[in-house]
């Protein structure tokens, strides 16, 4: 689902069962792959449910699932860091977004069972770029002042589509 639908601007709800978990989950890391991304949220796929999924090549090469994720920011370190980020919704915008550098979640994986990760890098700001799908959130939400005037261009072309 791309930029302009509105499902993307929903806050997603709680996954309804395992079953469909079980369902569901290997599609998305299979279009997450095919779209060469880290990360893929539900509702980006037209579904209105807490879930992600992420594979992080440099770091955290594994196909995970996040099923109704709770995230905590690491707000006490360092200040915010800016890194570039773009979105597969949001085809050929790359913005450079503040995030904290560490992160904690809390999620159940595709087998149903809980499980609990932390990270202070690349793989922290890919869960928070995830979870702000879960929530509505978007890219250019986040955006710095300095890229509004491009974020303006791009929703102009994208908004008409």
């Amino acid at each position: 689902m791309s930029w302009p639908d509105p499902g993307l601007r929903s806050r997603a709800t709680h996954v309804p069962s395992a079953e469909e978990v079980a369902l569901v989950a290997p599609r998305m890391v299979e279009l997450m792959h095919e779209a060469s991304g880290i990360g893929l949220a539900a509702p980006q796929v037209g579904l209105p449910w807490r879930m992600f999924v992420t594979c992080v090549p440099d770091a955290d090469p594994v196909d995970r699932v996040f099923v109704n994720p709770e995230i905590h920011l690491d707000l006490c370190g360092a200040p915010p860091q800016p890194y570039e980020e773009g979105c597969l919704s949001l085809p050929d915008l790359r913005l450079d977004v503040l995030r904290p550098k560490g992160a904690s979640i809390s999620a159940t994986g595709a087998d149903g069972s809980p499980f609990e990760l932390s990270d202070a890098g690349l793989l922290a700001r890919v869960w928070q770029h995830e979870y702000d799908h879960l929530e509505g959130r978007l890219i250019f939400d986040l955006a710095q002042p300095v890229d509004a005037s491009l974020v303006k261009r791009w929703r102009k072309v994208h908004d008409a589509q």
